[in-house]
């Protein structure tokens, strides 16, 4: 019997984390190696075998405003897929991340008796407690990537699973070593004498619109400083696919003087090779905390979307490494603050405390250990993987 699994991931973050997880479950002995997997998602689910029936491009929205103006398409998709999944009688729906309209789908998918669950918790740490309710009516079980995050559904008919990071688990010392470092420079084409700036402004064409140029400004401050020392600084940019790519070397027309390397596929190269990273905030920063890269995290919103914001959010920090710690361990420059000049002038000085403090990545490393293995000790896909015939076998499909 082959079980028929559906997934819905929103933007590249989730999409690497339904192609662990889809690894991890076509691994698993009660599957027998037959699963069959149809949603939506990017181009690391679709490598798993994805049967797409969207594009992720279609639920890549930010901020407040943008959702509200793009409703009406999304409501028609959220119909669209809750009928189709329906249709192909799915024996369990994952939704991953992309909270409001993965809540909806699980919520109408769990009416109708299907097994549902929910990989990434939201942000109830930042935002309103509330929101774990609507978690407990959606979902069937919940797969937390942070030990704090648990605690917050004690009290709710929800199985809520500490599983880790998968990120902790894939990313390993090794990757921290300088021999990696100049394995992604000879991909990338960079010298191993330039200094390597990672420019991530996000995976989304509404993020890129707001940080590429503010990042790309404090690029060009950089590499004047590094003039003055007969140094040459290159500038290396991830795009998640061909549009951003396309958006990414429009932009970077205003910075002719840059030396600018494009690649097109996740954050990861592009933070191997660097010495130093401007992140928009995210997944990446959790990415690049575990590489043991300096880095500045920055965040700009749309003017509405921004007060909204404000009113809304509870956390102090926007940096995992910061809400992690629940301290400032990396510089955050948020909204007018995110700058040019004090982009430049942060990240000058994470770079060189980097180089001159032999203590400055301890905090990252004794967070790698926390997120690595989980609860449940086998690493965030593996668990996940675990959770999920579990609770195949409880609703009787497996």
């Amino acid at each position: 019997m082959t079980l028929t699994i559906g997934l819905v991931a929103g933007e590249s973050s989730g999409d690497n984390l339904a192609a662990g997880l889809m690894a991890a479950l076509k691994s698993q002995p009660a599957m027998s190696g037959k699963v069959r997997f149809l949603g939506v998602g990017g181009p690391a689910m679709l490598a798993q075998g994805l049967e797409p029936l969207a594009s992720i491009d279609e639920l890549s929205v930010n901020g407040f405003k943008e959702p509200i103006l793009r409703l009406p398409q999304l409501w028609k998709l959220y119909r669209r897929l809750g009928s189709t999944f329906e249709q192909e009688s799915v024996d369990a729906f994952i939704g991953i991340d992309f909270n409001v309209f993965n809540f909806l789908l699980e919520g109408r998918l769990k009416a109708k008796g299907i097994p549902t669950a929910h990989y990434v918790s939201p942000s109830v740490y930042a935002w309103r407690r509330g929101r774990t309710k609507r978690v407990a009516r959606s979902a069937d079980v919940i797969f937390c990537l942070f030990p704090f995050e648990p605690d917050f559904y004690a009290d709710l008919p929800v199985r809520a699973i500490f599983v880790g990071h998968p990120l902790a688990h894939e990313i390993t010392e090794l990757d921290t070593k300088a021999e990696k470092r100049q394995w992604a420079r000879a991909q990338l084409g960079v010298a191993e004498s330039d200094v390597v700036l990672a420019l991530l402004p996000g995976s989304r064409g509404s993020e890129i619109k707001l940080m590429l140029e503010p990042f790309l400004k404090a690029a060009e401050i950089i590499q004047s400083r590094f003039a003055e020392q007969n140094k040459s600084v290159k500038v290396v940019i991830p795009c998640i696919n061909a549009a951003r790519e396309a958006q990414v070397r429009k932009g970077m027309k205003s910075s002719p003087q840059l030396d600018i390397h494009i690649h097109q596929g996740q954050a990861r190269l592009a933070l191997l090779a660097c010495d130093a990273a401007l992140v928009k905030a995210g997944t990446s920063t959790l990415e690049a905390m575990l590489l043991k890269r300096p880095m500045v995290v920055s965040y700009r919103l749309g003017y509405w979307s921004y007060w909204i914001a404000r009113l809304l959010v509870r956390t102090t920090y926007v940096a995992m490494p910061n809400i992690l710690s629940d301290k400032e361990l990396v510089p955050e420059l948020l909204q007018d603050q995110a700058q040019p000049q004090g982009l430049a002038q942060a990240l000058l000085g994470e770079l060189e405390n980097s180089l001159n403090d032999d203590e400055y990545f301890q905090p990252f490393a004794k967070m790698r250990k926390i997120l690595e293995k989980g609860e449940l000790g086998l690493g965030a896909s593996s668990a996940a993987a675990q959770g999920i015939v579990d609770l195949l076998q409880e609703k009787g499909k497996l």
